[in-house]
Order: C-alpha cells, then sequence, then structure tokens
C-alpha cells in the first residue's frame, strides 16, 4: 500500500518545489469587478447580530447546563453547550482570523482570541498556519491542514469525532510551546520574529485552563472544567461534523481549487453554525468576500464550478464512498465534473503610446471610469502597479504585488484607506505603502498621481517616501 509522507519537512517539501507547486499561480472563477466589490463590502451590523446571537446561545446553554446539572436534562444543556462552545467557535475563529467578518479590525482580533482559546489554538501559531493553508491548499508536504491523509481509516474518523486524540494533541501542543519548544511545523510557518508571541500566548492558554482544573480540585466538582476546557473535547464533534466536508476524498496536489475543495448547500441552521463555510470553494478563490456574501458570489461563479452537492448527507455519501475505496487504493481521487472556462480576466495593459513627453509620466485612466473603492491592475514599464480610488477626488498609486506573496493586490478590496490583499487578508496603508495587517511584513512604495484635464497621469521614476 502507498505510503504518503504529510510532514513539512520531509522530501514531500521538496518534490511540491520541484513540481512549482509551492505559491503558485491559482485558477480563479472570473467575476465582474464591481460584483466583486459588492461582494466584499464589509459591515459590522451583520457580523454584529450573527456573533451576539451565537454568545446568546452559548450563554443561555450555559444557564441551562448549570441549572439542571446532575440531572437527565443536563445531558442535552451540555451538549448544545459544547457544540456551540467547542464546535460552532471554529467557524467565529476562522472569519474574524481572516479579518473580514467585521469591517473594525480591533473586533475582529478579540473575538479570534476568544475563539482559539475555545480550540486550543495558539493564536499565531494557527494564523501563520491558515495563511499556508490559503497558499498551499491541499499541496503535499507544505499544507498543514490535510487532516484526512492517505491512505485513510473509516475507523479513525469516526473515532476522530469524539476528539479525544485531536484535542489531546492540540492541547500537549499548547504545552510544549508554552515551555518554549515550537514543534517543526510551526517552525517551518511562523517566522521567527513571532516564535516568542507564540510561546506567551500559549502560557496565558495553559494557565487558564491549569486555573480551571485547580478550581475544580479544590470545590471537588468537575463543573468549572466542563464549562472551560472541556467543551474543547466533547463539543468538538461539531467541527469535525463540518470540517470533514471541505476537502476530504478530493484531490491533492492541484492548483485548482475546484478539484480539491466541496461546495455543499446546508440548511439555515447549519449555515448560522458554519458561518456559510460550506460555500468553501468560492471561500478560496476569494478569501477576502465576507461569510455573509458567499452565498450570492457562489450564485455568480457556480456555472464556472463542479456542481455543489445537494445537502450535507449527499456530502456524507460521498465522501465516506470515497474513504473506504482510497483506503484499499490511495491513490484514487473523485472524478468531478468541472466546465472548461478561461477564469479570471489578464492585466489592464498601458501601451507604451501612453508615455508622455520622454518624462516617465504614465497616463493611467481617465478617472471618470473608475468608481469610488475600485482598485484597478495597471502593467507598464515592466512592472506591476494598483491604482486606487480612494474618494471623489482622491486617487493613489502603488506597486502592484502583495509583499508577502506576490499576488496581484488588484483582485482584493479596499477597507476605508487600506488595501487588502485577495490572497490572506494583509492590508496595506493606500496613501502611504504602510503595513497594517499581517502576513505582510514589508510595504509598499507609492506614487504620485495627478488628475491633469480628467486623466490619471504618474510619473513612475518619482515615488513617495517609503515608510518608515
Amino acid at each position: 500500500m502507498t505510503i504518503f509522507d504529510y510532514s513539512l519537512t520531509g522530501d514531500a517539501k521538496r518534490l511540491a518545489h520541484e513540481r512549482g507547486l509551492v505559491e503558485a499561480e491559482w485558477f480563479l472563477a472570473d467575476v465582474d469587478p464591481a460584483r466583486m466589490r459588492e461582494f466584499q463590502r464589509r459591515t459590522d451590523a451583520r457580523a454584529a447580530f450573527d456573533l451576539l446571537l451565537w454568545l446568546g446561545l452559548l450563554i443561555g446553554s450555559g444557564i441551562w447546563a448549570y441549572t439542571t446539572v446532575w440531572s437527565w436534562w443536563s445531558i442535552p444543556a451540555f451538549v448544545v453547550y459544547g457544540a456551540l462552545y467547542g464546535g460552532s467557535s471554529d467557524a467565529r475563529w476562522h472569519e474574524m482570523g481572516h479579518g473580514t467578518a467585521f469591517r473594525t479590525r480591533w473586533v475582529n482580533d478579540a473575538v479570534y482570541l476568544v475563539a482559539s482559546f475555545m480550540l486550543f489554538r495558539g493564536p499565531t501559531v494557527w494564523r501563520w498556519s491558515h495563511y499556508r493553508h490559503h497558499t498551499d491548499t491541499i499541496i503535499v508536504g507544505r499544507d498543514a491542514e490535510i487532516v484526512f491523509q492517505r491512505p485513510p481509516s473509516i475507523i479513525r474518523t469516526i473515532f476522530g469525532y469524539t476528539h479525544l486524540q485531536g484535542g489531546s494533541q492540540m492541547f500537549l501542543r499548547l504545552v510544549r510551546h508554552a515551555a518554549g519548544r515550537l514543534d517543526a511545523d510551526a517552525e517551518e510557518f511562523v517566522p521567527e520574529s513571532d516564535w516568542r508571541r507564540a510561546v506567551w500566548e500559549s502560557r496565558v492558554f495553559v494557565v487558564v485552563v491549569a486555573a480551571a482544573a485547580a478550581w475544580s480540585l479544590i470545590a471537588w466538582t468537575p463543573l468549572p472544567l466542563l464549562f472551560i476546557g472541556g467543551p474543547t473535547f466533547y463539543g468538538a464533534w461539531l467541527v469535525v461534523f463540518f470540517g470533514i466536508t471541505q476537502h476530504a476524498g478530493l484531490r491533492e496536489n492541484v492548483l485548482d481549487h475546484r478539484y480539491n475543495t466541496r461546495t455543499v448547500h446546508m440548511n439555515p441552521v447549519f449555515r448560522f453554525l458554519y458561518l456559510n463555510m460550506n460555500y468553501h470553494v468560492e471561500h478560496h478563490m476569494f478569501p477576502s468576500v465576507p461569510y455573509r456574501s458567499l452565498p450570492a458570489l457562489h450564485r455568480e461563479v457556480s456555472d464556472q464550478l463542479a456542481p455543489a452537492l445537494p445537502n450535507t448527507l449527499a456530502a456524507y455519501r460521498q465522501i465516506f464512498r470515497t474513504l473506504a475505496r482510497q483506503h484499499r487504493d490511495p491513490t484514487y481521487e473523485i472524478p468531478l465534473e468541472v466546465p472548461d472556462v478561461p477564469g479570471a480576466r489578464g492585466a489592464i495593459e498601458v501601451g507604451a503610446n501612453w508615455i508622455r513627453h520622454g518624462d516617465g509620466a504614465v497616463d493611467l485612466a481617465d478617472a471618470h471610469e473608475m468608481d469610488v473603492g475600485e482598485l484597478r491592475r495597471v502593467d507598464a514599464d515592466g512592472r506591476t502597479f494598483v491604482l486606487c480610488r480612494l474618494a471623489d477626488d482622491e486617487f493613489s498609486l502603488a506597486d502592484g504585488l502583495c509583499t508577502h506573496a506576490e499576488v496581484h493586490l488588484a483582485g482584493g478590496t479596499l477597507v476605508g484607506d487600506q488595501i487588502e490583499c485577495p490572497k490572506h487578508n494583509a492590508r496595506y496603508d493606500a496613501r502611504t505603502g504602510a503595513v497594517c495587517r499581517r502576513p505582510a511584513r514589508e510595504p509598499l512604495r507609492t506614487y504620485r498621481v495627478e488628475r491633469i484635464g480628467g486623466r490619471l497621469i504618474a510619473r513612475l521614476n518619482e515615488r513617495d517616501e517609503d515608510p518608515s
């Protein structure tokens, strides 16, 4: 039987590089830029409603569990509380980590930290792990989040719903990191400058769990651990229930999310618990689109994707049939009917005829052709730039590739006066190029833009001062 190497430090890593699968160009569905700007629009109102509803249900089920403790009614109460705490927190962790749920950044960050604790995930380690997951999705030797590895075992998969093994491994990883010893995978994708932060976050999380355990011992009751830390184990079945639908049984080592990621139609309750991550192909293609807009994005691009599965039951039938077959033949992959479409549009070219008077001035566009909030890719002099319209009379121009992974920023969005990368949600100040959000660490260069006779003119040999 073929054994696959999923480590991030072995031969699979070398092979991924040799095959050109690392930080490569991926297929993108073609979406009208104006429609994409609508999908990418952020709002605090919808995210606040969903967050408050989730917290209300969590607190309400906790009160139910506490007031009925040791009676038969406490069993369903703790089932609901555990699912909301140790299960549905995964979707909140995910969306807040991308920074797309709330328009207000600090709210995303605060909820992300709390949800990370609920899942025993070191915030910094898992943030960088998820960046890698979006860069090299299901690329063996690169993606640390390939959960259903080959050859699969249905028995191990079913046991995974208990989270006894997974939860223990997660907490022991926190303990190791708290002791100052990052594992090899973390050292592979977390920049060394963030190692100390990862250690201190782990120490805080371990101390909180230890305090709950001490409380239980002193009071001689398991209740503190049933409410804090424990739900990460007994409620995590919901993480697996939804998570298995994302990639299990699909292709590895392919640069097209339509082959390695699954979209499944789900009922409204599931979509709330999962924050629309059932539209997973769409999310991986366009992670700058907030969860609330994924159903509309799906309707826009569905004719360019493999058919979505009609419900969760159909997804499970497909997945378990595939896992059983892959147990016998690990090379088997689900044959998918994927339409042959051209994909995303190319660059907006600025030809040599736009250069004026030999002084390096480049005519970028007609100012009236751009909408407020629009990002436009401009290629000139063998370089790529991103042109932004910040307000009626304010435009900016910056280098067009993200300094983190060289992704074209014109495919991203403007969040206030910040340019957000479409791949990993890094942000830059549109006026100065300064980094406003990780994973980017190096700023962009910006260039002066003048409006002359209705045209936008820039001199690419003159740039604004680099941000300090």
